[in-house]
């Protein structure tokens, strides 16, 4: 894992100030990421479990600012 450059094509989670995103990245900038089958997860559950236990999936694609991502990674599906 390295920048979010590298890992478009990768479904991530990102923790942000205020909510964790998940879903397949398809495009980042120095402004945005885009995230398709985009979820917010309101409750994680378990970190290593395979599931997310409370996460609601947004109806489109999903724009996240750079600014507001504090962490990131690949974690659930």
């Amino acid at each position: 894992m390295g920048s979010l450059y590298d890992m478009v094509g990768e479904t991530v989670t990102l923790f942000g100030m205020n909510y964790i995103y998940t879903g397949l990245l398809v495009h980042v900038d120095e402004r945005s990421v885009e995230l398709t089958a985009a979820k917010i997860v309101y409750e994680t559950g378990p970190l290593d479990s395979p599931a997310w236990h409370d996460a609601q999936s947004l109806p489109n694609n999903w724009h996240v600012a750079m600014s507001a991502i504090e962490s990131w990674g690949i974690l659930k599906c």
